[in-house]
């Protein structure tokens, strides 16, 4: 028999059973791609983390990460969890980690804080479409639940990725954020049409003292009615603040916090930080702490 050993992490929270959960499997050399799927529909978290050896002298690890369908590049919870049970395993002194993950190697800064640690990663470099057309950005705030006057006019809607691509819609309300009960099947045909599966709905309070953003995550079209909390949102999230002026930046670095996942009755905090170069963002990091909920065996044959 072959024996892994399964970790389920609550990302982005220093409380059990509230953030985002995600699989971690720390020693899934032997697993066909396959198998890994079959334990992340088991598991059945947004995201499952499966670390491997590495694969070039570049990198430390390997992480690939799937959902309960389908395989995904990159995960900012998945990665919080897994460098967050390697360094709990390992003992590990505050240090960087250069990992590979599904859009190239970059790097994990580990940070040990009083006895536990925070995970910041390095996301991909931003990138931004064409705030959508008038149609179908009507289709999808008509998807959402939401109406013109929903909308928070200085935000357009935006395809941005650091990484794994969302959809940005910007709303003005939190009582309206927390009641949004979307069509699934209309944003999962949108999905289809715009080749982008997650829509990021957010509120901003820049002039907050310790949460600047709240938001609500809905990724239908690979199997997630809604996520927790979205590190593949919250930085986008960033850089888009930055690359419409509507964060200021300080000696060329802006800091935020956002809360996720209060609707669903697991809250979560996303460290942010965008370097940018005047009003360009250029480097995007997410992060923040983590807990063990539980971890077993899974024996195969």
């Amino acid at each position: 028999m072959r024996r892994f050993t399964l970790y389920q992490v609550d990302s982005f929270t220093t409380t059990r059973l509230e953030g985002n959960p995600a699989g971690v499997v720390p020693n899934a050399d032997g697993l066909s791609e396959g198998e890994m799927q079959q334990i992340a529909r088991e598991l059945n978290n947004s995201e499952t983390a499966f670390v491997l050896s590495p694969t070039a002298p570049d990198h430390e690890m390997w992480i690939r990460f799937f959902t309960p369908s389908i395989e995904v590049p990159s995960c900012g919870h998945a990665t919080v969890a897994a460098h967050y049970v390697r360094a709990i395993e390992r003992e590990l002194p505050s240090c960087t980690v250069m990992q590979r993950i599904g859009i190239g190697v970059l790097p994990v800064d580990i940070v040990q804080r009083d006895d536990d640690y925070t995970i910041m990663m390095t996301q991909g470099r931003p990138e931004f479409e064409e705030p959508l057309s008038s149609p179908v950005a009507e289709s999808i705030s008509s998807a959402l639940g939401l109406g013109p006057t929903d909308l928070d006019p200085r935000c357009p809607i935006q395809v941005v990725s650091t990484g794994h691509s969302k959809v940005l819609v910007g709303i003005n309300s939190r009582d309206t954020l927390n009641r949004l009960t979307p069509n699934q099947h209309s944003l999962t045909e949108i999905s289809h049409e715009i080749g982008c599966n997650g829509y990021y709905v957010f509120v901003l309070d820049l002039e907050g003292e310790d949460v600047q953003a709240h938001g609500r995550m809905f990724a239908p079209a690979i199997g997630i009615a809604e996520d927790p909390v979205t590190g593949n949102a919250n930085g986008p999230l960033g850089a888009y603040l930055v690359k419409h002026g509507l964060a200021t930046t300080s000696d060329g670095r802006f800091a935020f916090r956002a809360l996720q996942g209060e609707a669903m009755g697991r809250p979560g905090i996303v460290e942010v930080e965008v370097t940018a170069d005047g009003g360009t963002p250029e480097l995007v990091k997410i992060g923040g702490r983590a807990v063990i909920a539980f971890r077993t065996e899974l024996e195969l044959g």
